[in-house]
């Protein structure tokens, strides 16, 4: 049976929606899924430490979020946001631009009197390529001149940009955060530590893709957006030891399931790499590597949704939303947290 997107629908009300992150980071609720039972418990985040074992390897993916949206101006003075996407070389980048009619080729766009663009070439899908022009370091100019690329579903101002990055994050490049972690706090993730649990780090940086919809009515016939992920050799020997040995590995977001998936052979053991992925995972899909999933709760329709159904099945997943909304969780980037064994 053909699955459709109208498979994926709940019903969310708008105050639902979070606004603003949890403040501790660990003291968003926590709903907490046993696939073997069906049983539904209703926590703190960090209460997650009672479901971690000693042996588990908890897989975070340590991308940082560029402060990528920039406000530009024409030479005649229209104004144009920029949001970068990916970079193609030193000063290359591709970006989104809105509004397009503005940015034909050989436009240029004013930033700042250190920072300004030229639109080089329109991409099929309208993406623009554009060269930047600056003196000095373009992550410091962007960390004074940029703004963090909220999804468009969150209307406040985030006062502090640091709450839409992980405390783990080290590595720039992505245009979204990998929300499940978003949770974590330095002390809690020492107690899980301590508790003899490995946390080990991968990287996939988080493209805009992620909050495309699903246009298409038949799931199959969705282009899946490219990411670029790697998995190091300490990773990969660490998750390794633990499939061999029959330990859990538990992904700490969708990013992370996708880097694992994507990188894992039949037998779900990981060899070092990096690369572009467009996994695309909904059910059923036999999972090679992840055994337990922290996600958060994600938007109706969404890929994401649908890459959570795959682990626990279409209609339990539906039936976990329905329970989250009944119980007024907090939904999508800043939202509540879901653990699913």
């Amino acid at each position: 049976m053909q699955l459709r997107k109208s498979d994926f629908y709940y019903d969310l009300p708008e105050e639902l929606i979070a606004q603003t992150p949890a403040d501790p980071r660990d003291s968003s609720r926590l709903l907490v899924y046993d696939r073997a039972t069906g049983s539904v418990n209703h926590k703190i985040f960090r209460d997650i430490i009672d479901y971690l074992q000693a042996g588990d390897v908890l897989v975070i993916n340590n991308t940082k979020v560029l402060p990528a949206r920039l406000y530009a101006h024409t030479q005649s003075g229209g104004a144009v946001e920029v949001l970068l996407l990916k970079r193609h070389g030193v000063k290359k980048w591709e970006v989104l631009v809105k509004p397009g009619r503005k940015c034909t080729v050989g436009k240029k766009l004013i930033i700042s009197n250190e920072l300004s663009l030229t639109v080089e070439d329109i991409t099929p899908s309208g993406e623009r390529i554009v060269e930047f022009e600056y003196d000095g370091v373009f992550e410091e100019i962007l960390e004074r001149l940029g703004s963090m690329p909220l999804p468009p579903y969150i209307k406040t101002k985030l006062k502090d940009k640091s709450r839409y990055q992980t405390v783990y994050a080290k590595h720039d490049g992505s245009a979204a955060a990998p929300t499940a972690g978003l949770h974590f706090t330095p002390d809690l993730l020492e107690k899980i530590k301590a508790k003899g649990v490995q946390v080990t780090e991968v990287l996939l940086h988080v493209g805009l893709g992620t909050f495309r919809p699903v246009k298409e009515d038949v799931i199959t016939d969705h282009k899946m957006h490219s990411e670029y992920y790697e998995v190091g050799a300490e990773a990969a020997e660490t998750i390794n030891a633990a499939k061999r040995e029959g330990r859990r590995v538990i992904a700490v977001g969708t990013t992370s399931v996708r880097t694992l998936e994507s990188a894992a052979d039949e037998n779900g053991l990981l060899s070092p790499r990096n690369g572009n992925t467009q996994i695309f995972i909904y059910p059923p899909y036999k999972f090679k590597c992840v055994d337990a999933l922290i996600t958060n709760f994600h938007l109706p329709e969404s890929t994401l949704i649908m890459l959570v159904a795959a682990l626990t099945g279409k209609d339990e997943v539906l039936k976990i939303y329905a329970e989250a909304v009944k119980e007024r969780y907090r939904f999508f980037s800043f939202g509540d947290a879901c653990l699913i064994l």
